[in-house]
């Protein structure tokens, strides 16, 4: 009898050790699903604009008929992120007005004066972010303060993010597309004539980033 109890007592005390083990590696292996990935201690991650692969692109109306497109070929900007989804990111970019191009010394020219960008006065142009919104899937919302000229606006960017890959020499790029619509009116670039009542530049300005970046 008493070796019968024994047999007892070590099965429940062994059996209890097996449940007791199991519950406890149970609440340590949380599935990745649950995991609020936000909340977790993250270093940020840091990158800077690779200009050999992006450009920075603008549409211009021409007397009420015609787009004519322009770019800028000398640029540069930064971003900086914690969170998984970059909700959090802080950009920075920055554009050289005197390296304006549309294909025409003409009218480059004119683009620099003070009808427009006035290049000597106010050689750049500047975006700082203040809030960049998942929309949905790779689809975000960017908000900040662009300057043009002496005048500083909020102005919110579509971005769709391409992705992120190594570039096979130890780098990693990340890539984005960014578009907007601004009135040029609205910063002071206020040359204007018509042509039977069609202003000959439109007040709207298409302006499309497609910017790639080098994790440092």
């Amino acid at each position: 009898m008493k070796k019968v109890l024994a047999l007892v007592v070590v099965a429940l005390v062994f059996g209890s050790a097996i449940v007791i083990g199991s519950y406890s590696k149970t609440k340590i292996s949380i599935p990745a699903g649950e995991i609020n990935w936000n909340k977790l201690p993250s270093e940020a991650t840091n990158l800077v604009c690779d200009a050999s692969h992006s450009n920075v692109k603008f549409t211009v109306t021409h007397l009420g008929i015609a787009e004519v497109d322009g770019k800028f070929k000398v640029f540069d900007g930064k971003m900086s992120y914690a969170k998984e989804d970059m909700s959090d990111a802080q950009i920075e970019f920055s554009v050289d007005v005197a390296s304006i191009n549309t294909d025409s010394d003409m009218r480059d020219g004119h683009l620099k004066s003070d009808d427009f960008f006035n290049a000597e006065k106010f050689p750049k142009m500047t975006f700082k972010s203040s809030s960049m919104q998942l929309v949905s899937g790779k689809n975000y919302k960017l908000t900040g303060n662009l300057t043009i000229r002496d005048v500083t606006k909020p102005v919110t960017f579509d971005v769709t993010y391409g992705g992120t890959m190594p570039d096979g020499y130890g780098n990693t790029k990340s890539a984005f597309v960014a578009s907007t619509k601004i009135n040029r009116f609205d910063y002071n670039l206020k040359w204007n004539s018509l042509t039977e009542g069609i202003s000959v530049v439109g007040s709207d300005v298409g302006i499309k980033c497609n910017i790639e970046l080098k994790k440092i």
